[in-house]
């Protein structure tokens, strides 16, 4: 065991660090720049069962330390995702791949984890039931306990390999939905999704995405989703992936102190293809500076 490994649901991470899904493609992409077997593992394009071309342009706006996003969960649907993108990605990743999926009811999310289950790269599966930017699914099933507990138990029958409930900010208490997974057998959560916001374009006079609203990523909501990852994991016993704002290692341990088992980076992706690479080799030197020894032991370490 090396310093920055950890046990996400029984599966052994080398490094805590995971591109989040929407930011990484589906990691082939990456490859060019470096390579992609230094990270923990990554959480790849949101896939649905049907093909999406997404919401309508424009999709993304810049903010103050962060942005908006409406992409509206783009991708070729999961049988291109089977035939297509995993046997590309199998040729450049030795590890195990976390599968984002989502979908516009309950019988949609268990058709795509299904049919997914069968791809042996696949070793978690990260089941999004908070995205802002679409209509009719998505967040409708993250923000109301009984509806996420109804997507995780379908879920939960659809295979055996880890199942983590990707969660929402838009709520009024994210232990409730947290909870309400857990008691339905989710593996772990992931958290948080973006906050829901919106641009005004001044000269037209009127909103700047196409969707109207958007998600907000990037620093801007790492002090939100840092305190949401540490009320979170003082409510559940299962673990904690935590995301949102993440941009340096030193954000990297705030969140598992707060917390997390395993870090999710998001927008810094799109700002820096090097962002994920360069965090993971940052680590060891900000643990010598803290006098952190293995990653591990500081799990939850500001919740005792």
């Amino acid at each position: 065991m090396g310093r920055l490994t950890v046990s996400l649901c029984g599966v052994t991470l080398d490094n805590p660090v995971i591109p989040a899904s929407g930011t990484f493609g589906f990691g082939y992409e990456f490859a060019d720049y470096y390579d992609i077997n230094e990270l923990g593992t990554f959480s790849f394009k949101g896939t649905t069962a049907e093909p999406r071309f997404g919401n309508a342009t424009p999709r993304i706006a810049e903010t103050p330390a962060g942005m908006l996003n409406a992409v509206g969960l783009q991708n070729p649907g999961v049988e291109r995702v089977i035939a297509e993108e995993l046997p590309k990605l199998k040729r450049v990743f030795k590890k195990p791949v976390m599968a984002n999926v989502s979908g516009f009811s309950i019988a949609e999310y268990a058709e795509v984890v299904g049919k997914l289950d069968q791809e042996d790269q696949i070793g978690w599966f990260e089941v999004n039931i908070s995205c802002p930017n679409v209509h009719g699914g998505g967040m409708s099933f993250g923000t109301d306990p009984r509806a996420a507990a109804e997507v995780t138990r379908a879920v939960r029958k659809m295979t055996k390999k880890p199942i983590l409930l990707k969660l929402s900010p838009n709520v009024s208490d994210v232990t409730e939905i947290a909870r309400a997974v857990e008691s339905e057998g989710a593996d772990g959560v992931s958290l948080i999704n973006t906050l829901l916001g919106m641009k005004i374009d001044i000269a037209r006079r009127k909103p700047l995405l196409g969707n109207i609203t958007g998600g907000l990523s990037g620093p801007a909501v790492f002090p939100v989703a840092v305190r949401m990852v540490y009320q979170t994991a003082r409510a559940v016993k299962i673990p904690v992936v935590g995301m949102g704002g993440v941009a340096r290692a030193e954000d990297v341990i705030e969140m598992m102190l707060a917390g997390a088992t395993a870090v999710e980076v998001g927008a810094a992706n799109l700002v820096d293809p090097y962002a994920c690479r360069n965090i993971i080799r940052d680590l060891p030197g900000v643990m010598d500076k803290y006098k952190i020894e293995n990653l591990q032991d500081i799990i939850g370490g500001a919740n005792k």
